[in-house]
């Protein structure tokens, strides 16, 4: 399984969006119930910095990019960085009931 996964940190008066805006992507999801997306959404403890995890190959078709609620928190999200976002993919070696 491949992850692609994005680490921001966000300018602090933003974060109170930035949660809202996260959380409608999540509820549109569970209402279209789509079969192929497996995605998931944090903050760490510092507050400011969020995590995104996507299951998707490398150089694949990015599976939320039809989803308006996304599409919305992306454009966003470029007025809300505090600095630019770490992208890469993560291959999983192995998980126990959390993929």
């Amino acid at each position: 399984m491949n992850l692609l996964m994005v680490r921001a940190r966000l300018k602090e008066e933003n974060v109170a969006e930035a949660r809202a805006a996260t959380e409608k992507v999540i509820k549109a999801l569970e209402q279209a119930r789509p079969a192929d997306v497996r995605y998931a959404a944090g903050v760490l403890n510092d507050g400011v910095t969020f995590v995104a995890l996507l299951e998707m190959e490398p150089g694949g078709e990015h599976p939320l990019r039809s989803f308006p609620a996304y599409a919305e928190l992306v454009e966003q999200l470029k007025d809300w960085y505090a600095e630019p976002p770490a992208v890469g993919h993560m291959t999983v070696i192995g998980s126990y009931q959390l993929f």
